[in-house]
């Protein structure tokens, strides 16, 4: 399960050393963190981090099949996990040390900065191979945060991108050595610490208003 560290002001989460998915349980667990760092006070700044061979693999698939009556909050669920990372107000930092598929791979581009492990992992939205259509929340998401021809290509052909060619695709700003990962994304968000604060979530929520409303479930109903 998801566990929080503190290296001076930077808040580190690790989210697990298995396959990280969108389980409830590791949801609420996620949110349990997030609330301790926007309620700390002072410059501050956010990794989130994992352990092992994946950074995320996405939705709980296993789960969600054995609870579809429970879909749509479900959703809702994982839309407003999205919606709250992209609008903290603090620079956050996702240090991808292994594979980001899926809405682990959304969840990465919720925030503002990513570090790739170079030599091995993928980050992937896999979802026109596996048969599962993006929700409208989960497209504005992507379309934000990713140049159009990357988001296109992305989205539509489930292109599989290692860490160098995330980099020069733009979906992740450094690829470096596995070694390094953490500490990069550390590093880039040491120094970014006194943004914290009001006016930089105001921007964010201004930046985003659109793709917040989405996935919040304030833009009016659409499937």
């Amino acid at each position: 399960m998801p566990a929080l560290d503190r290296q001076d002001n930077v808040f580190v989460l690790d989210i697990g050393d298995g396959e990280s998915r969108f389980h409830p349980d590791w949801i609420a667990s996620v949110n349990a963190a997030l609330d301790e760092v926007e309620q700390a006070e002072g410059p501050r700044a956010l990794v989130t981090a994992a352990t092992g061979k994946f950074f995320s693999n996405g939705l709980d698939l296993e789960w969600l099949s054995a609870h579809g009556e429970q879909q749509q909050d479900y959703r809702t669920s994982v839309h407003k996990l999205f919606a709250r990372v992209l609008a903290l107000p603090m620079i956050t930092v996702a240090a991808l040390q292994g594979h980001t598929f899926a809405a682990g791979a959304m969840l990465s581009l919720a925030h503002d900065f990513r570090v790739m492990r170079a030599d091995r992992g993928f980050w992937c939205l896999p979802e026109a191979d596996i048969n599962i259509p993006f929700t409208p929340g989960m497209c504005t998401l992507i379309q934000s945060r990713l140049a159009p021809r990357t988001a296109h290509e992305a989205m539509v052909t489930a292109r599989r991108y290692g860490g160098s060619d995330a980099a020069a695709a733009g979906i992740v700003d450094q690829a470096v050595a596995e070694d390094a990962v953490r500490s990069t994304a550390v590093e880039i968000a040491q120094a970014q610490l006194s943004k914290a604060g009001d006016t930089l979530g105001t921007i964010k929520a201004r930046m985003y208003g659109p793709v917040l409303e989405t996935l919040r479930g304030t833009a009016g109903p659409r499937d």
